[in-house]
């Protein structure tokens, strides 16, 4: 589990093609790995992964083929920048939201605009994740806890101020980036709840506005 809160921007350094899918070597000299152990999780770009090898200012990680297609990993070359992240303990402050970093889809950079000194952007998110994205509800993009200001349909709007610009990177998004989104983990178990016993049924899509009229949970 992770806060969302930013510890090291890193770079990738190298990667590694491995019985079809990839070791990923990050160089990460401003993050603290004194506590991290082989087999200890951390966040790459909000993919938890797990460390294989640490040596000073480094280590590596193994990238499945199920992360590679689900994520934006698998278009990182050498030289990228990525967010990262170690795993939280129970002394840790959560001061962004409890995030697993398991990513849920793939969304991209509408647009990006200043406004004051923040920058608004706008990001489209996969059509089955919208249900998930609520106004002033928390997502995770890039491993980054954040506030939805604004949501339409598929696509929400998100506020950063200077300092989440400086210490992520958030600040090198353009029209067109695509980022990683994990949605919060309250309405992922909320939904299957709500299913009760209908869970066990391979047939059910999720919750739909017929769901929730029948229910009574809508009018």
């Amino acid at each position: 589990m992770f806060t969302g809160l930013i510890q090291a921007i890193g770079h990738i350094e190298r990667i590694t093609p491995v019985g079809g899918d990839m070791r990923l070597r990050v160089r990460a000299a401003d993050l603290d790995l004194t506590r991290v152990s082989l087999g200890d999780s951390i966040a790459v770009n909000g993919v938890c992964l797990t460390a294989v090898e640490l040596d000073d200012g480094h280590f590596a990680a193994d990238v499945s083929r199920e992360s590679l297609d689900h994520t934006t990993l698998g278009a990182l070359g050498p030289g990228a920048r990525v967010n990262l992240e170690t795993a939280l303990t129970l002394s840790t402050p959560l001061g962004g939201h409890l995030v697993s970093g398991h990513v849920d889809g793939v969304g991209q950079v509408l647009e990006v605009r200043e406004d004051a000194r923040s920058w608004r952007l706008q990001i489209h998110a996969p059509g089955e994740l919208a249900r998930y994205i609520a106004h002033k509800g928390s997502i995770c993009v890039d491993g980054t806890s954040l506030t939805v200001n604004r949501v339409v349909g598929s696509v929400f709007d998100l506020n950063i101020v200077p300092h989440t610009l400086q210490e992520t990177i958030i600040g090198d998004y353009r029209a067109g980036t695509r980022v990683n989104l994990e949605v919060d983990l309250v309405a992922r178990y909320l939904e299957r709840l709500l299913l009760g016993d209908r869970a066990a049924d391979g047939n059910v899509e999720g919750i739909t506005e017929e769901f929730l009229r029948r229910h009574g949970f809508a009018s």
